[in-house]
């Protein structure tokens, strides 16, 4: 019998995602304030929607973690939840762009990523799909509905276009599928396809082409191609051990581009040096084992592919940010989650922390009764 025991949560899990937290608001402000009075004419500008978007984040992830009925695994809702996320994304096709990207819907002034929002609708739904269909999940016929279901998001969130969250997406998805029991021979055609329109909207614009020989040949285009994955080796190297203190990084003056959002990661290591980058590599690496302990603690197969899903969905997009920062994989936009600056991605990655929180609660009890 399963029983949600209330303030049961895994509390180490909570703790070390406030850090996360509060690391990524201090640098936030570190990283932003000169740009943000510049441009904005108010130093405090990204720090203040940081801390917004923290606020909304942290009260969904209360209310969510809170809820005793099972929600995320409600067969009706969750495929509300996707086609209503699916709705958002085409929505943005249509919505004035930012950038020369047709990423966020805005409404009343507020703006939201629908493709943050995916990275976690996606999971719930194939969770749920791979729980429901376990004896049949081999089967050509019943695998058609989700790899249909990706291929629209993928498809969708290209024309946007954002060619590093598609990918993810797609990546994140297959993971999804494999955990769910879907043998690897049925990823090969799936996969030949996609590989194909990644490689045509690939060459489709100039400046993925150039992200891609500014890693390959760094040297060839230091100051082009290659200039901003130059700037971020520099930074981190420039910290040493102990970094050069919060708020007096050099690489953040202009030299650094997305030094708040995307490349965040090196002016941790330029301001806090070496011990405050792997520290916070460390406190990814607890997310990540507390996230699997939630996962391996739980006797349901569906509440144990969520909780897989939402952890390393979680873990890769770090890996992937901190790898593009150390030179070790082309650009790819992809944010340091919870620290950097983004309101869609941090109250999306909140609401995966809560439903990680109430997943721990639920336990199995024998009853007594005979």
């Amino acid at each position: 019998m399963e029983v949600f025991k209330r303030f049961a949560f895994d509390k180490v899990l909570l703790v070390n995602t406030l850090l996360l937290l509060i690391l990524g608001i201090i640098m936030v402000f570190s990283s932003s304030a000169i740009l943000a009075g510049e441009k904005y004419r108010q130093s405090f500008y990204f720090l203040t929607n940081q801390i917004m978007a923290a606020v909304f984040g942290l009260v969904l992830m209360v209310i969510v973690a809170s809820i005793r009925e099972p929600f995320f695994t409600m067969t009706r809702l969750i495929y509300l939840a996707t086609a209503f996320t699916f709705l958002l994304l085409v929505l943005c096709l249509v919505m004035p762009p930012s950038a020369n990207a047709h990423r966020w819907v805005q409404f009343m002034g507020v703006r939201f990523q629908p493709s943050e929002l995916a990275k976690v609708v996606l999971i719930l739904f194939l969770a749920n799909f791979c729980y429901r269909k376990a004896d049949t999940i081999n089967h050509w016929k019943t695998l058609m509905v989700p790899v249909g279901v990706v291929l629209a998001f993928v498809l969708v969130i290209l024309l946007e276009p954002d060619y590093s969250t598609a990918v993810f997406i797609f990546l994140i998805s297959a993971l999804m599928l494999y955990l769910g029991g879907v043998k690897l021979k049925y990823f090969t055609p799936p996969a030949l396809v996609l590989l194909v329109i990644f490689i045509i909207f690939l060459f489709s614009a100039d400046y993925r082409v150039n992200r891609l020989h500014g890693f390959l040949s760094p040297e060839q285009d230091p100051l082009g191609k290659a200039f901003q994955v130059r700037q971020s080796r520099l930074a981190v190297g420039a910290g040493g051990l102990l970094g050069v203190s919060i708020g007096s990084s050099t690489q953040k003056l202009y030299f650094l581009p997305c030094a708040h959002t995307d490349f965040i990661f090196a002016i941790i290591g330029e301001e806090v040096g070496l011990l405050g980058t792997m520290g916070t590599v460390g406190l990814f690496l607890l997310f990540l084992f507390r996230g699997l302990k939630i996962a391996g603690q739980t006797l349901n197969a569906n509440y144990r592919l969520i909780a897989y899903g939402l952890t390393l969905s979680i873990i890769i997009q770090a890996l992937l940010n901190i790898s593009v920062v150390l030179g070790l994989g082309p650009v790819t936009g992809i944010p340091l989650p919870f620290i950097s600056f983004g309101r869609s991605a941090l109250v999306c990655n909140l609401l995966a922390v809560g439903l990680l929180l109430n997943i721990s609660q639920r336990k199995l009890e024998v009853s007594s009764t005979p």
